[in-house]
């Protein structure tokens, strides 16, 4: 009997407001490729005490077509939906958050709690798979506590996008509220920034040979090429993309969490510029963001001054044994 093909799961991890909506979105749109959002929040948001209870497609998430019928495959029988929703909060803050990254990929699911969530997760992106047909999963997560669980699923091939963005664009991003997405300061949004950003690095060197440093203005410049480079990451048909002409029509997806303009549809045109900090960001907030995320700033190829960008070359692979000269993590 042959052995099924594992489901590819493309997993972009970072830190928030990097981009990553926007990209998964686009990913949509391909035959064969469905957008989850923020996988890890789909528990918390949809009966448990989460910030937004909305699915891209407008229902609430307990009653999406697609949804509420995995929140019932995966839920084991003899709890309640909210009995549940509890238990799996509990197991990802004990388990699966930044600050566990390492630990994860030193010893992987050693404990039962571990276990018990890299079970459900293996349950959850199956059922996914099974009711849209997707062959690859593009996850937004972005908590890198969760990406580094996912070799350990089993039936499940990762791929890593591990996506930045000038953390005084980040910075900037924070700095007002956006609907279900509340306010942050500079100095706390960058340290965020330099913590998920460490962490996501930790990941795709252990796994260079399926892993891709992305910065968000690379994708801004040059969004048909992007998309290109990370189908040919997973293994995907290049004619499957969706953008032309740095325009690509969006449809209403199934998106959990994520930014706010995962509810916008129809043809979206990609800005070539991610430069709105460079005039709208306090210089006291500049200066803390460009501080506190030294020398990852520098590392990433971003300038201290006012200056674009540039260095790094558009998906730049995680360094191996072929590509550390060219790696630039």
């Amino acid at each position: 009997m042959d052995t099924p093909s594992p489901l590819t799961i493309l997993c972009i991890t970072g830190w928030c407001r990097n981009g990553s909506t926007i990209i998964g979105n686009v990913l949509n749109e391909i035959p064969g490729f469905f957008h989850v959002g923020e996988l890890h929040f789909l528990w918390r948001n949809s009966v448990g005490k989460g910030a937004n209870n909305l699915c891209g497609c407008g229902e609430t998430l307990t009653r999406c077509p697609i949804w509420s019928e995995i929140l019932e495959t995966v839920r084991p029988a003899g709890m309640t939906a909210h009995e549940h929703a509890a238990a799996v909060v509990r197991r990802q803050l004990s388990c699966v958050r930044t600050r566990h990254t390492w630990r994860v990929l030193g010893r992987g699911p050693y404990r039962d709690d571990i276990r018990e969530h890299a079970a459900l997760m293996t349950r959850t992106y199956h059922a996914i798979a099974e009711r849209t047909g997707a062959r690859v999963i593009v996850d937004t997560t972005k908590i890198p506590g969760e990406a580094a669980l996912l070799p350990h699923l089993d039936g499940v091939r990762p791929y890593y996008v591990h996506l930045v963005r000038d953390p005084r664009a980040v910075a900037h991003s924070w700095r007002r509220p956006k609907e279900y997405v509340y306010a942050m300061s500079a100095a706390k949004s960058t340290a965020y920034w330099d913590g998920f950003n460490l962490a996501s690095r930790a990941i795709t060197r252990r796994h260079p040979e399926r892993s891709l440093l992305l910065r968000y203005e690379d994708f801004a410049a040059d969004p048909a090429g992007t998309v290109e480079t990370l189908l040919r990451l997973c293994g995907a048909d290049p004619a499957g993309n969706p953008v032309r002409d740095r325009a690509v029509e969006l449809r209403p997806n199934h998106t959990v969490t994520g930014n706010p303009d995962r509810f916008r549809t129809g043809v979206t045109v990609i800005r070539d510029r991610d430069d709105a900090w460079r005039t709208g960001l306090p210089a006291t907030a500049r200066l803390a963001a460009t501080a506190l995320s030294w020398p990852l700033l520098r590392h990433y190829g971003y300038r201290h001054g006012d200056a674009p960008a540039t260095g790094t070359p558009r998906g730049t692979p995680a360094p191996g044994p072929k590509n550390a000269a060219r790696g630039r993590h």
